[in-house]
């Protein structure tokens, strides 16, 4: 099941032969800098079977991110109903990515990204999509920030799934873009 594709890229539900880089990504002590946990082999099998399982029941999920040459899965960039829900109100939906560290710097989570936004916010009909991270994990700030994200300040919380022995991973920025931010844009640029 293909989502969407960019120039570059392919969105679709994961493979069995995806299996790998998805407990590589989740495992890889430099991608999960911002978690507090890593999976074990057993847990990445559990969460890539319930992750493809959604996306095949209801469309939205963490998507395999792949080389749309090759379909080499490289990570994933999807869109998901938030985890928890008490930070944002019921059937809020929130962007969220991960790739491997041998494909960062080369701009594919901002390409996929803007082409998910694109296709929730038009073809979805979602009002608007949100997405988060720890309060210093810049590489993810600048991706919300290049996407034309709003940052609510205000609205910025400590999340509650992450345990009080790492309190420096408790705090996240809260961005949000909605449905009528792209034309606003449209109409400034005419």
């Amino acid at each position: 099941m293909i989502i969407v594709e960019t120039e570059r890229l392919t969105l679709r539900n994961w493979r069995d032969d995806d299996r790998n880089l998805f407990r590589e990504i989740n495992r890889d002590e430099k991608v999960m800098t911002f978690f507090p946990f890593r999976r074990s082999h057993a847990e990445c099998d559990l969460l890539f079977d319930r992750n493809r399982d959604m996306i095949t029941e209801t469309g939205l999920g963490f998507y395999a991110l792949a080389d749309r040459s090759t379909d080499e899965a490289m990570g994933f960039c999807g869109l998901s109903e938030v985890e928890p829900p008490e930070i944002l109100p019921d059937g809020s939906v929130e962007i969220g990515w991960r790739l491997a560290t041998r494909f960062w710097g080369k701009g594919y989570v901002t390409e996929a990204a803007e082409k998910l936004l694109a296709h929730g916010l038009t073809t979805l009909g979602l009002a608007e999509i949100y997405a988060f991270a720890v309060h210093n994990n810049e590489r993810s700030i600048a991706v919300m920030r290049r996407l034309g994200m709003e940052h609510l300040g205000d609205r910025d919380f400590n999340h509650p799934k992450v345990p009080d022995t790492h309190p420096h991973l408790k705090r996240h920025v809260l961005y949000r873009i909605s449905a009528i931010i792209p034309e606003i844009r449209k109409t400034r640029n005419d």
